[in-house]
């Protein structure tokens, strides 16, 4: 039996966890939880799994979930220590690292450091500090093993072959709800246009990022790190119908992909069970209803984030914490109303040029420039100087 640590337990990812692990009760048990603001889902989620621990925001988050919680036996912990307390929960076999944004590279990164399995959802701990990761998950012997459908598409379609035969990653993205929508309209987007997703049900800070095509660049970097191939050798190919999930292309011709219909308890229960597979009961695709499938290279016009992604990861260095952290300012800056989505590539540019490139060595180095990019992104928001 898994033992497991949901790390983001009441966003979509930690919910279809949950919903896998009330499918086969047999096969795992809820050791640890963490949420953020959502005590009334996560009180639910409590009551049904029982945990041990469960770790919130802050202590005010916590006292409120407390008294909600009378008799129940469950220590309550907050902030990163709390976030910590779960992930590296000594009976936790494997941590579900579902958490949104830079806040997640703590605590999973200390939970590669105990040794302990991880399903990867959170994409920037690798984005942030993709070498210190790798190297400290080898020294471990830690497994990653990716939740993304993109990722876990293409881990699923390089097993069985050979490293050197690669000669390129394809990832797909469904170019969010602003693929036909001409370029001098883009200007005039509304939070509510960002968030209706043609596809995918997400959280709001994702779903900015597919409309963008940041979440692109970001799975770029990711699989540079995750799969250990070079940048120049991933490329991305919009593919409205998500049903590809992502291709991989071999040195002969072959192209070997996963393909499967638009539901993340797919990669998730994957990532949970591997080697092995579970009956989801799910619906089969059926491809004589889906239609025709379609490829094209996205405009770099219209997604400029994804051409800063690649610029960062090129660069090296603090760069890719820099873009993070930027990017995780002008998405809060549009969804706050502050910028207009037209700006969130012209926020992120500005810090990046702004930046004067430091060497990591510690993790504390990509704190520190996460640190800077945001205090440079307000002020640059402050005072609108976004040309």
């Amino acid at each position: 039996m898994k033992r497991l640590a949901i790390l983001g337990s009441t966003g979509s990812i930690g919910v279809n966890t949950l919903d896998i692990v009330r499918q086969f009760p047999e096969r795992f048990e809820v050791v640890s939880l963490s949420a953020g603001l959502n005590i009334e889902l996560l009180k639910e989620q409590i009551l049904r799994f029982q945990p041990k621990v469960v770790s919130v925001l802050n202590r005010e988050v916590a006292g409120e979930l407390q008294k909600g919680l009378a008799g129940a036996d469950v220590e309550v912990v907050y902030g990163v220590e709390g976030l910590i307390r779960v992930a590296t929960h000594p009976e936790v076999t494997q941590v579900v690292s579902a958490i949104v944004g830079a806040v997640g590279l703590i605590p999973t990164l200390s939970a590669i450091k105990t040794g302990k399995s991880i399903a990867l959802a959170n994409k920037e701990p690798l984005v942030m500090a993709g070498k210190i990761v790798m190297e400290e998950a080898k020294k471990t012997g830690a497994q990653i093993l990716p939740v993304d459908s993109e990722h876990s598409a293409i881990f699923q379609s390089l097993l069985g072959h050979r490293k050197e035969d690669i000669r390129r990653l394809i990832l797909t993205a469904s170019g969010g709800p602003f693929l036909n929508l001409p370029l001098s309209k883009l200007h005039e987007v509304t939070v509510k246009d960002a968030l209706n997703h043609p596809h995918w049900e997400m959280g709001k800070k994702i779903t900015i990022d597919s409309a963008s095509l940041m979440n692109k660049g970001l799975e770029v970097i990711e699989a540079h790190w995750l799969f250990g191939i070079p940048v120049e050798k991933i490329i991305v190919r919009i593919h409205p119908q998500s049903v590809v999930h992502s291709m991989v292309e071999y040195i002969d011709g072959s192209i070997i992909g996963q393909m499967g219909i638009a539901d993340m308890r797919i990669p998730i229960s994957y990532a949970l069970s591997f080697p092995q597979r579970m009956d989801l009961k799910l619906d089969s695709l059926d491809l004589s209803r889906v239609g025709p499938l379609t490829f094209s290279p996205p405009d770099p016009e219209k997604f400029p984030c994804l051409r800063l992604a690649y610029q960062s990861i090129e660069i090296g260095e603090t760069m890719p914490a820099i873009l993070n952290a930027a990017n995780e300012a002008a998405v809060n800056g549009f969804l706050e109303g502050s910028i207009k989505f037209t700006d969130i590539p012209l926020l992120i540019q500005r810090v990046m040029e702004e930046h004067e490139l430091k060497t990591v060595r510690t993790i504390e180095d990509i704190l520190r420039a996460d640190q800077w990019a945001r205090e440079k992104a307000k002020t640059i928001i402050g005072g609108k100087r976004l040309c």
